[in-house]
């Protein structure tokens, strides 16, 4: 008799939750559509052509380390086109790149990889 006392709780606990309409049961949250925050990155940088010179300046405002190249095309087709060692800019940092061509510059431009 003291068993069937103990399981009567029980029992009716179960019967109540079983018994629930479907509206009433408990569901998993569903996320509210946001689009996830973006994943900033990318040193912003200013270059300057001076003559046949170039100087480009890189600041990295962002927490992932940006691998960035210096890319020079030259204006004479005899002049060779050059591509500068990669740098690292890291968090909070100005990197400084340099290049030049012989005679006149037709373009610059910079090229930035996320380092893994």
């Amino acid at each position: 008799m003291r068993l069937s006392r103990s399981l009567a709780p029980v029992t009716v606990a179960v019967a109540l939750v079983l018994s629930l309409p479907y509206e009433a049961m408990p569901y998993a949250r569903v996320d509210d559509a946001k689009p996830p925050a973006p994943n900033l990155f990318g040193a912003a940088c200013r270059t300057t052509v001076r003559g046949s010179h170039v100087v480009a300046y890189c600041h990295n405002p962002y927490v992932d380390t940006d691998r960035v190249r210096l890319h020079i095309e030259c204006a004479r087709w005899w002049d060779i086109d050059t591509d500068s060692a990669p740098v690292d800019a890291e968090p909070a940092m100005t990197v400084r790149l340099a290049g030049r061509c012989w005679k006149e510059v037709r373009s610059v431009w910079i090229s930035h990889q996320r380092e893994r």
